[in-house]
């Protein structure tokens, strides 16, 4: 038996109707997803923060050396004007955030974000954390970093990592990011771009475009990542005034 629906002018459905109501129910998720697609679209005439996401390994303890360099660079890119954005937990989330800190002790300037996702084998956000964002998947944290990240560094990581990396890298290819520096720090990635070259640039069958593989850019060191940082920040500045 099916009722006509005032409210929408169709039949309802008996949820013992399994298939009918397994129909709504995908329709109606479906449109929500649609919905917060559209809504995402609004962006600010201007921005008043470059924000700089750095994505990293969250088992990185704190005597690491890498530890270390990844807290200065962040604490540099502070000074220079810059939100520090993270995963906000451990490891090398942690030491961006902490590099924003030592920077900007107050928060007085800029913001030490971080945007986290529910796991139940990590800890909470990190103390060094400011701002603190809770999402329940990873599709919609990463689509966070996304919408408010002006230039990503990829840090030493693994699986995580690597998920973040590629989706930045595959926005920038198919055009849905512009102008986003999409950094690789250090040599620990080059025998990604190397198996990439060499695998997906077969002559044969190639599988990209040459100009694919270079939209990540290896950089060595930590006056190489900055320096692009800075200049990449003062042409956003430019644009933030006209």
């Amino acid at each position: 038996m099916t009722i006509d629906h005032p409210s929408t002018g169709g039949a309802e459905v008996l949820l013992s109707d399994e298939t009918a109501a397994l129909d709504i129910l995908t329709k109606s998720v479906m449109g929500l997803w649609e919905t917060v697609d559209n809504l995402t679209r609004l962006r600010p005439t201007k921005r008043e923060r470059y924000r700089v996401t750095i994505f990293g390994s969250a088992r990185i303890d704190p005597s690491d050396w890498i530890y270390g360099a990844v807290r200065d660079v962040a604490a540099e890119l502070t000074r220079l004007g810059c939100d520090i954005v993270t995963g906000g937990g451990p490891g090398l989330m942690q030491a961006a955030n902490e590099g924003a800190k030592i920077a900007d002790p107050d928060g007085q300037h800029q913001k030490s974000i971080g945007i986290r996702v529910e796991l139940p084998f990590e800890q909470d956000v990190n103390a060094f954390v400011t701002d603190a964002f809770e999402h329940k998947t990873f599709f919609t944290r990463l689509h966070h970093f996304v919408l408010v990240s002006d230039a990503f560094i990829i840090c030493p990581g693994g699986v995580g990592t690597i998920l973040e990396m590629t989706m930045v890298w595959q926005l920038l290819q198919v055009r849905h990011l512009h102008d986003t520096p999409l950094i690789l720090a250090g040599h620990f990635w080059d025998g990604m771009l190397e198996w990439a070259n060499g695998q997906m640039l077969k002559p044969n069958n190639p599988l990209v475009s040459p100009a694919d593989l270079k939209i990540p850019q290896i950089l060595p060191d930590a006056a190489s990542i900055v320096q692009a940082i800075r200049d990449h920040h003062v042409q956003w500045k430019q644009r933030q005034r006209s």
